[in-house]
């Protein structure tokens, strides 16, 4: 091994530089003053420069010493920061996670209880909204957001993929008949999303018809979360465009339908952001394993 291939000898020159001492560089280090004399003197012979300006009281480090001291302290900065990282690998996780998640309670509130049974030691701060966060500047740790992410800073794993229908109550339907055709949502009480970001309705992607004009679909009523939208629409208010998992159970019992399948294929996708440059702590490693393992595939 190269006298500048052993991080012993790089750590000799950084305490020399900081002391400007090789008597106290020694004393720290358990050598000799005149071992991290001549230390330093191999190093200088390596590199075919002078390190430091000698004199009988002191040492002083060189226009050369000095850049080296700067590229020396790096080197040891990434030593320091694998050790740390390798051994948080093997730690215990714990401390605070804040988490900012979308208002969908119904699939996001059983995957944090199963989270915290399983991480006792880790505490959760949840904040719920459909805004565009600022994930840096607000301090979150993590976000789960549905949508493609534009924010450079983060980083981002693309999630579950997650079917959206157009549904009603049975109720409804025989009071106003089921649509057949896109055309007869023209006729109907439908139920709009506005997205608080944007403050712009969500479209309804209906595939029209070949031949037929793409028709601006009525707003009967407008809200801004999920859960108001099944309510309305499972007390025969209307038809509602939402994901599937929002209104499995509702599906499974018959307390609402799907309608003009053939005519609505949209799919909506979860992506987990996260501050990018940042070393993942131990708590939002498991966070995301966990999260990305069960929104693999969401019904």
């Amino acid at each position: 091994m190269s006298v500048l291939d052993n991080l012993a000898n790089l750590q000799t020159f950084v305490h020399a530089a900081d002391t400007r001492s090789f008597v106290d560089t020694g004393r720290v280090q358990g050598i000799s003053a005149s071992a991290a004399g001549k230390c330093v003197a191999r190093l200088e012979q390596a590199l075919g420069v002078r390190l430091f300006h000698r004199s009988t009281r002191s040492i002083t480090l060189t226009a050369e010493g000095q850049l080296f001291l700067a590229r020396c302290r790096r080197i040891l900065d990434e030593r320091d920061a694998a050790r740390t990282e390798l051994a948080q690998q093997h730690a215990t996780p714990s401390g605070t996670l804040r988490i900012s998640l979308p208002l969908v309670g119904d699939l996001t509130l059983p995957l944090m209880a199963e989270f915290m049974a399983a991480y006792p030691d880790i505490r959760l701060e949840l904040d719920f909204s459909d805004r565009l966060v600022d994930v840096i500047e607000e301090g979150f740790d993590a976000v789960l957001r549905v949508g493609e992410p534009s924010d450079s800073r983060l980083t981002a794993r693309r999630l579950g993929v997650f079917p959206r229908r157009v549904v009603a109550s049975p109720a409804y339907l025989q009071r106003h008949g089921t649509p057949q055709v896109p055309a007869d949502l023209l006729q109907h009480r439908l139920l709009h999303y506005r997205f608080p970001s944007s403050g712009k309705l969500e479209p309804w992607p209906i595939l029209w018809p070949e031949g037929d004009t793409a028709q601006e679909l009525p707003v009967h009523l407008v809200a801004n979360t999920i859960e108001a939208r099944v309510a309305l629409a499972l007390r025969d208010g209307g038809l509602a465009f939402v994901p599937v998992h929002s209104v499995r159970d509702a599906l499974a019992d018959g307390r609402l339908v799907t309608v003009l399948d053939e005519h609505v294929h949209s799919c909506g996708t979860f992506h987990l952001l996260w501050p990018s440059g940042r070393h993942v702590l131990p708590k939002l490693r498991v966070f995301i394993e966990f999260v990305g393992a069960r929104l693999d595939t969401v019904p």
